[in-house]
């Protein structure tokens, strides 16, 4: 039985990473609480991968033919579609068209809190866990690379800085910036704005760990901190809205 229990041991972690990764995201489930709000919608997804018995996070840079944020890392996404039945379809559909990933080879998760991104989208991360055999082909109209990082690093990055930002609204707010190393393409990444909040968020969720840096949740109370955050975000945006008319 030594050699039995031996051999199969390489499984065994793997499944466990991904079982506990599974139950902390199904806690964070927003559903589609927020999806009937009067905002132009996109989504994103946000494609885990098991590596070394280590969870990872699939990025991309948009291409530098792109009009908005050409160069930018971001994950795979984009606007909602007439078509698209909710925002996983919108992910689903945009990941397979920017980086070749068929819709039925992601275990889709949970929808996270969403984001209000620069042009007032609403930004809606699906999470969900892909092979980690899976060969990005991108779609060069649309990004120029694909990388993975370790998600750890969204808590214990080894080069970080906090940007002050001013939001739309004019209050003073922090953005997180990473300067990644990536060693299979021997060039640095510099992961910031909407992107790397959604990598925080995921990473606070699945280790529930503090992070080396600040963060403005109230780690104690994640669940209820991150929706009131989005809440606030919202409501300046949307008293903004009103005080154009």
């Amino acid at each position: 039985t030594a050699g039995r229990s031996r051999r199969s041991a390489p499984f065994a972690p793997e499944q466990g990473v991904k079982e506990n990764a599974r139950r902390r995201l199904r806690e964070f489930d927003v559903g589609d609480k927020f999806s009937r709000l009067p905002l132009p919608k996109a989504a994103v997804l946000l494609p885990l991968m098991v590596r070394g018995g280590r969870l990872h996070l699939l990025l991309t840079v948009r291409s530098m033919q792109l009009r908005r944020s050409p160069g930018q890392v971001c994950f795979p996404g984009g606007k909602s579609d007439a078509s698209d039945k909710d925002e996983i379809d919108t992910a689903l559909r945009e990941a397979k068209e920017e980086v070749g990933l068929q819709p039925e080879k992601v275990e889709v998760i949970c929808r996270l809190v969403p984001g209000i991104d620069k042009m007032n989208h609403l930004v809606t991360p699906v999470a969900g866990f892909i092979e980690d055999t899976f060969q990005a082909t991108p779609n060069p109209d649309e990004v120029s690379e694909v990388f993975v990082v370790p998600l750890e690093y969204f808590i214990k990055p080894l080069k970080y800085k906090a940007l002050s930002y001013k939001t739309s609204s004019g209050s003073l707010t922090l953005m997180h910036c990473f300067i990644y190393d990536d060693q299979e393409h021997k060039k640095s990444f510099k992961i910031w704005g909407l992107t790397a909040h959604f990598a925080v968020f995921l990473a606070l969720v699945i280790f529930g760990e503090r992070p080396t840096f600040e963060v403005d949740y109230d780690l104690d109370n994640l669940i209820s901190s991150s929706e009131n955050n989005f809440i606030n975000l919202y409501a300046s945006i949307y008293e903004r809205k009103k005080s154009n008319l």
